[in-house]
């Protein structure tokens, strides 16, 4: 199991698709509220609608190409207490750019989390469209 990995092609180009991953503001549009800085090292929270907060740091930062951080989520009950790694890899394409969201680090104990991330990171690609469609 190990990894979560989705990928889309979208039709913006890698410039607009950096800014919705980086700016505060843009990434509790389609992602979730945040204290997100785009700082090598900078730790963070992103607070779900659901309740729950992950603790993050950013780890890689190639403007317009990759970035990743660190998204660690503590849970009373083991089987969902998480410690990942989640890098986004934006590759120019003739009709946009290549999106791949990587999320590594599941336990084969987590199955249902492993689930419900892969699902999860569709619908938030689905919501990074609608907010790139609408964002100047």
């Amino acid at each position: 199991m190990g990894a979560v990995v989705v990928e889309r092609e979208i039709a913006h180009p890698p410039e607009r698709i950096w800014r919705a991953l980086t700016e505060p503001h843009l990434m509790a549009e389609w992602l979730m509220k945040n204290d997100f800085v785009l700082a090598l090292g900078h730790r963070f929270t992103l607070r779900g609608d659901w309740g729950g907060v992950l603790d993050c740091e950013v780890l890689v930062i190639e403007p317009n190409s990759r970035l990743s951080y660190r998204w660690n989520f503590a849970h009373d009950d083991p089987a969902f207490d998480l410690k990942s790694v989640v890098t986004f890899t934006l590759t120019p394409t003739e009709k946009g750019t290549r999106l791949r969201v990587e999320q590594l680090g599941f336990r084969p104990d987590q199955k249902q989390a492993y689930g419900g991330a892969k699902a999860g990171w569709r619908q938030f690609l689905e919501k990074l469209e609608q907010v790139l469609t609408g964002a100047s």
